[in-house]
Formats: structure tokens, sequence, C-alpha cells
């Protein structure tokens, strides 16, 4: 049997909330965080809804003690990652640590940005503004700031970033490279990336519906998940009450298309799959599934079927947290592995906002209410990304 990794500390920061505290009391009061943009330009902006982090750049630099030149992307990801090791209680110094961490948009933000004041005047643009554009950059500042310079990477692969980066830091623990790694990833919105999901006719004019017959679209999020993982050794060693470790996961890609899900849902089964392998559990065993649940027609289709498949009509407590947060892109897996061990540590499930009629193919009715003092021991945590890149994660309570 394999060496546990358990997540001894998590830091969170959305559209529902700037700490772990502000996100489950949104989940409690079904409050969503999507809504108008508010924070940069845009031609959509009273057209397309977003869930934005309603903080700004500056306050955040402010909070944080950062120079204002520090792309958001890499400040929402700070953020995170300060609360996570700060919930862990572990001096990162003292170990072999690494960071892994996941990103789509990089420092788009401030790279859009310049290229409009460059275009006007040459002389004027600050190329301070574009030197942290690269994902690998976002990465680094994170680190810099967390002091961790044993091991350091970048993940993307789309959507599932996140899941993949938690992936690899389980399996650098396991194989005895490192003590601790703090996983997760971090995206902030951009006029790039609405413009982008826009052109593809994938975004909802309304607050996006997941799992829903009348869905019509996702709304893009912002935000930073990271989890900070430790060895079974490092845990016995400093005596840590960790809440929940991560029992398995899956990887797959169903080569099908390039932004498209298999209609039969082939990469999302085949990762949940794998992952309840790797977990030795059953099905049944799941008791909530933190669905990917994007809102749009492909999607919640093909993840549906794929749970279908897998469960029949006997599936446990799901639901899509992106009717309160919207798409966090590279930041997604991140987020709802938070989202997942806030599940398990206060034994609840959350709903799934503004579901009304099952989609007729595959019938399945998410959880409509936040419910709580249930039993909530595994949890499964679903991210799937454009190019076919579908991932899987499951974390079980420690008995």
């Amino acid at each position: 049997m394999e060496e546990r990794v358990h997540v001894a500390g998590v830091g969170v920061i959305s559209a529902i909330g700037t700490s772990v505290g502000e996100t489950l009391q949104s989940f409690r009061n079904q409050a969503s965080g999507i809504d108008h943009i508010t924070l940069f330009d845009s031609v959509y902006r009273d057209k397309l809804p977003v869930g934005e982090v309603k903080v700004t750049n500056k306050s955040l630099c402010e909070k944080l003690s950062l120079r204002p030149h520090v792309t958001r992307t890499a400040l929402l990801g700070t953020h995170a990652a300060r609360e996570a090791v700060k919930n862990a209680g572990i001096d990162l110094k003292k170990w072999r640590t690494g960071l892994i961490s996941a990103t789509t948009v990089g420092g788009m933000d401030k790279t859009e940005n310049f290229f409009i004041d460059f275009k006007k005047d040459p002389k004027k643009g600050r190329l301070r503004e574009v030197v942290n554009h690269e994902c690998g950059k976002t990465t680094e500042l994170i680190a810099d700031d967390l002091g961790v310079k044993g091991f350091i990477s970048t993940i993307n692969t789309a959507c599932s970033s996140s899941v993949n980066a938690i992936a690899l830091g389980v399996r650098l623990i396991r194989h005895n490279q490192l003590d601790v790694v703090v996983a997760g990833g971090t995206d902030a919105l951009s006029k790039f990336t609405l413009n982008g999901f826009n052109s593809l006719m994938i975004l909802d004019t309304q607050p996006c519906r997941p799992f829903d017959a009348g869905r019509n679209g996702l709304n893009l999020g912002e935000g930073a998940g990271f989890v900070v993982l430790i060895s079974e050794r490092l845990k016995s060693a400093l005596k840590t009450n960790c809440v929940a470790h991560v029992s398995g996961y899956g990887n797959t890609n169903d080569a099908y298309h390039q932004t498209a899900s298999s209609p039969e849902g082939r990469g999302s089964y085949g990762a949940m799959q794998k992952a309840l392998a790797m977990s030795a559990l059953n099905p049944t065993d799941i008791d909530y599934i933190n669905l990917h649940g994007t809102g749009t027609l492909n999607n919640d289709l093909s993840e549906g079927t794929a749970i279908s498949r897998l469960y029949g009509n006997h599936y446990p407590k799901l639901s899509s947290t992106k009717a309160f947060t919207g798409h966090t892109l590279g930041a997604s897996g991140g987020v709802e592995a938070v989202f997942s061990i806030i599940a398990i540590e206060n034994q609840c499930v959350f709903p799934n906002l503004r579901f009304e009629k099952p989609i007729p193919e595959i019938n399945i009715t998410p959880q409509k209410n936040f419910e709580e003092g249930i039993k909530i021991k595994h949890v499964m945590s679903n991210s799937f990304g454009f190019g076919g890149n579908c991932s899987s994660i499951i974390f079980s309570k420690n008995e």
C-alpha cells in the first residue's frame, strides 16, 4: 500500500470569499458571486456576467505588501497560498518543500493593457508590465513570496491543470523526493479570455445553470486555491492533525476535439475509474461528487453520461460549485479541491444553484440545497479541460 499523502492546510480566494471561512458562509447562505464586470473595461461589461473577486489589484498589493506591477494572477495565487500555509502551521523552510502551481492566463491581465498603451506611444510602454507575462513567472512570484526553493513547477493542461498539479505533488512525496508540497492553481479574469470564450459561443448572458436542461453556457470566473500536502512521515513527526488525505487520482485524454468532450464521456469516465482504482474504492463509497459542471451543452451532457455509465441511477450527492464562482479555468481544480476539504471537514454538501429541470438524456438531479451534518467520508472532484485532458481526484477523511 502506498504511503498516505495528507492535506495539512488549504487556502482559497474566489467570487464568494477571500478566505475559507468566508467561502463556507457563502455556501451556507447560498450566495452566488456571479455578477457584472467591475474591475476592467470591456464591451461586454453589462452583457456577460462573471465570477469576479471583488478586490482591486491595489488593495491586494497593499494587503500582501507586494509591488503594483505584480499581475493579478500572481496576487490571487499568493493570497490563497499564504492562507494555506498559515492554515497548515508548518515552517516550509525546515523541510524539502516544493510549489506546483497551475495557470492558463498567466500575466495576461497586465500584458493586454500594456499593448494598448504601447501602440499609442511606444516610448511610454513600460516593460515592467509584461516581464511577468509567462505562466511560469506566476509560479516563481508565489514561490519567492513563500520562500520555496526546493522544487518549483508550473502545470498548464487547461481546466484540469490544478488537479494535475496536486497529483504531481502527491507523486513527489510518495517517491520521497519532497516532504511538503504547496499545490493548486490561480487564474485572473482578462479581456483576452473573455473575448476568446465568447468567440466559442459558450458564454451565458445570464448566471449559469449547470446540469439544467435549459443551460446555455458558462460564466467565467477568477480565483485561486491551494492545498498543503505533507508526507505520512512528517505528519507523524509533527503530530499534525490533518482532516483528509489524497486517496486517488486519475488523468486521461479522450482525444476527441480541441475544445469539446466526447459525447459518451470517454475521458471523464476513464479519469473517475482510475481515481477509484488508485483509492481502492467502489463507486458507491463516494459520498459527494464536485462536478466539473460548467453549464455548457457539451460538458454537462458528456460528464453526466460518464456518471450515469459509472453509477446507473444510484449516484451519490453531487453538484457544480461553478454556479457560485464561475469557471476559474486553470484554478478550478485547486479552488474545488479546497471545497472538497471544506465538505469533509464540515460534513456538508453544496447546492447546485439555479437548477430546475434535469437534462432529459441523463436524468440527473444535483443537490439543490446546502446540507450539513451528513456523512461525508470520500469526495471526488472532477476537472476536465480543453484538448480532452480529464482529471479526477478523491479526498478521503482521516479516521
